[in-house]
């Protein structure tokens, strides 16, 4: 049984798929008559050569092809001589096998100088011709340079850079590219028609996707399929041969940066390494998928000219989300996840990279900032040593700095200050005691979505911390400021503590005591009053 690669081999210009620039070019030139009597054909494996190669061998052979037609038959004696591989002067050699100067004399040389036995013309086809020898090219030159009337060369080669500049110079070049994955989905399409083969077309997309541009290695997938599924092939049974692709997973983790859920894209993440997907590589495929709607923004063109060739299914699905993206987000998300592509290698949490850049998107964490974070923020073990400095790099409550906008658009102190006194009435009704710890704060700063509250005594702070009476605080924030915002608490052991002042609370009555009163400290370390 004959593989579906060759059954299906293009027998004419017009069954062949792709190389429309190359095509196009030797219909004229056959068509006109005007031959050349040297080829070369260049560009990577199994995307058309040896088969256009063909074709140009057939149509100048055709006994019945007319003036002004480059079409062969395929019915006369040379065309079916040529199509079953019986043509006498039809002559194919692999480079490789027969790399000698002998084999080129004998094979080549020699027999040029003879007439074709019964075709107009003898096609000398010479696959991977860059595998001859120094001495075999030098041996081949003369010929090439003037042959016979009755001759013509095809060289091929995927490896053109060894092919010495003089052959080169002697022959008309064309520079075959990688067919573009619709048109390897529609040659499918028609074989699996032609087979009566029932398959989705999602399924032969993924074929494609895998034979990255080789049409040859895609019809022996398919062949694969069939000989596994018959007539019906399912995705189950694709999935035993054709490789896993994370397309599907690249636009779950795009709509979950979008939704800004974090959670969600981290999960996504570890369950990939779990699965034994290389995240390197799904890295390197999900910034093309970016780079790809970042050029479709710009210009539709660009992004089908120059972005990633992904198929008709999934691109329905990205321009669904590019229309939501806008270029500020492709390009911070294209700069997130390149640093984290950079820094995979030496992570020894190979994940951790990727987490911490869907943690700064859908956070909206500054980087920049955050690398200056522990300078600016000093952990409780360094209080002591810290103190000092901590004024130095804050400005004094009595002196409010002028802070620029956040990540969040528009927070800052100011807007901060002006409501200070609703957050303290709403966390004073979920628990009385977390709202005198408030007042004895002074919010400082703002970074990101993180405020920034420093208090004077540690265990104020360590009562801030618990995650209960946290969690309280940064609901109130949400409900006041409307955005999420984060406690970064810490302590300053020169903090003035000037309540009604600096913090903007309601005043309330207070009664007078002493300063040096042992009660009179307790109540302005607790931030308590004496009732009554």
């Amino acid at each position: 049984m004959a593989t579906l690669y060759n059954k299906y081999r293009p027998q004419a210009f017009a069954e062949a798929v792709g190389q429309n620039h190359i095509k196009i070019t030797l219909e004229h030139e056959i068509s006109a008559g005007k031959i050349a009597h040297a080829y070369l054909f260049c560009g990577p494996r199994a995307v058309g050569k040896t088969t256009f190669a063909r074709l140009v061998a057939k149509a100048v052979n055709c006994q019945n092809r007319k003036e002004g037609e480059f079409e062969p038959c395929n019915k006369c004696a040379s065309c079916q001589e040529i199509t079953a591989g019986r043509a006498l002067d039809i002559v194919e050699m692999d480079a490789a096998s027969n790399t000698g100067i002998d084999n080129v004399r004998e094979n080549i040389i020699s027999s040029a100088r003879v007439a074709p036995s019964h075709s107009k013309y003898k096609v000398y086809i010479i696959d991977e011709v860059h595998g001859l020898s120094a001495a075999s090219f030098q041996a081949l030159l003369k010929t090439i340079e003037e042959p016979p009337n009755h001759v013509i060369f095809i060289l091929c080669t995927t490896e053109t850079h060894k092919v010495p500049a003089t052959i080169i110079s002697r022959c008309e070049r064309f520079d075959f590219k990688r067919i573009s994955l619709d048109d390897i989905v529609k040659k499918l399409s028609f074989i699996v028609r032609e087979e009566k083969i029932k398959v989705e077309k999602s399924i032969l997309e993924e074929i494609a996707r895998q034979s990255e541009g080789h049409m040859r290695d895609a019809e022996s997938l398919l062949g694969q399929l069939v000989s596994i599924a018959g007539n019906e092939i399912t995705s189950e049974e694709a999935d035993l041969v054709i490789p896993r692709s994370d397309l599907s997973e690249i636009v779950n983790l795009l709509e979950q940066l979008i939704k800004k859920d974090a959670s969600s894209a981290i999960a996504l993440v570890n369950k990939l390494l779990d699965d034994g997907v290389d995240l390197e590589k799904f890295m390197d495929d999900f910034i093309e998928i970016l780079r790809k709607v970042l050029l479709g923004k710009i210009n539709p063109a660009l992004g089908e000219r120059l972005g990633l060739d992904i198929g008709e299914s999934f691109e329905l699905k990205i321009n669904e989300l590019k229309a939501i993206l806008t270029p500020e987000q492709l390009i911070n998300f294209l700069e997130k996840f390149i640093e984290a592509r950079s820094k995979m290698k030496s992570s020894f949490i190979i994940q951790l990279p990727m987490e911490m850049a869907i943690a700064e998107i859908c956070l909206e964490i500054n980087s920049s900032v955050n690398k200056i974070a522990p300078a600016s923020f000093p952990s409780s073990r360094s209080i002591s040593s810290a103190g000092a400095s901590f004024n130095k790099t804050y400005n004094k409550p009595s002196e409010p700095a002028i802070f620029s906008e956040s990540a969040n658009g528009t927070l800052d102190i100011p807007n901060i200050l002006a409501k200070w006194s609703e957050v303290l009435a709403k966390v004073k009704t979920r628990n009385h005691s977390l709202s005198f710890v408030l007042r004895v704060c002074q919010p400082r700063d703002v970074i990101g979505n993180k405020v920034c509250l420093v208090f004077k005594y540690k265990f104020h702070k360590d009562r801030i911390d618990e995650a209960k009476m946290r969690e309280i605080v940064q609901t109130v924030f949400r409900e006041v400021y409307g955005t999420p915002l984060f406690i970064e608490a810490t302590v300053d052991e020169n903090l003035e503590i000037e309540e009604n002042a600096n913090n903007n609370s309601p005043v309330e009555e207070k009664k007078e005591v002493p300063s040096d009163d042992l009660m009179g400290g307790m109540l302005k370390a607790f931030g308590g009053k004496i009732i009554g």
